[in-house]
């Protein structure tokens, strides 16, 4: 009997041991993801900005970024926001680049804008003269995201492209 009683006691200590619950398991769990938006109708003229960074990219030997639906969204999300506050800036970047993180697993966000250019060759010829907007296009990434969205109230247009390296 006392065999079988210590035998028990054994198997329930072992049992115990391999399925408690410990610091190693709790930092193993990964973080919840956030919702990923996955429909992204492109313009005409974002797919041609895209075009234009792509085929710089190439042209100086780095890799075609990927666009990702989800990053366009945000990028909408902040046209939207400059133009209802008739702004031009980098407002709320650090909040856009932690969902991108968040979201897609990012490990590097880049933001560059750009304000009332006609045509996708101006807005991007407008970041190839700007040393900061140039680093960004030239940047270790491996995905982007673009938006171009038009004021209806003056017809000015706005532009977010995010750089994301995942």
């Amino acid at each position: 009997m006392n065999k079988r009683f210590f035998r028990f006691v054994v198997i329930g200590f072992l049992f115990a041991i391999l399925t408690s619950c410990s610091s190693e398991d709790s930092s193993n769990k990964t973080e919840a993801k956030l919702p990923i938006i996955t429909v992204y109708d492109y313009s005409p003229m974002e797919l041609e900005t895209m075009k234009l960074i792509n085929n710089y990219r190439v042209s100086i030997g780095l890799n075609a970024l990927e666009k990702i639906n989800h990053v366009s969204y945000k990028s909408e999300e902040h046209d939207a926001y400059m133009i209802a506050n008739n702004v031009v800036n980098h407002n709320d970047f650090v909040a856009r680049s932690e969902n991108i993180i968040k979201a897609l697993g990012a490990v590097k966000v880049s933001e560059n804008i750009a304000y009332n250019y006609n045509s996708a060759q101006a807005a991007f010829d407008a970041w190839m003269n700007s040393p900061g907007h140039r680093e960004n296009i030239e940047g270790d990434f491996t995905n982007f995201g673009l938006s171009i969205r038009e004021n209806p109230v003056n017809g000015r247009k706005y532009y977010t492209n995010i750089f994301v390296k995942i």
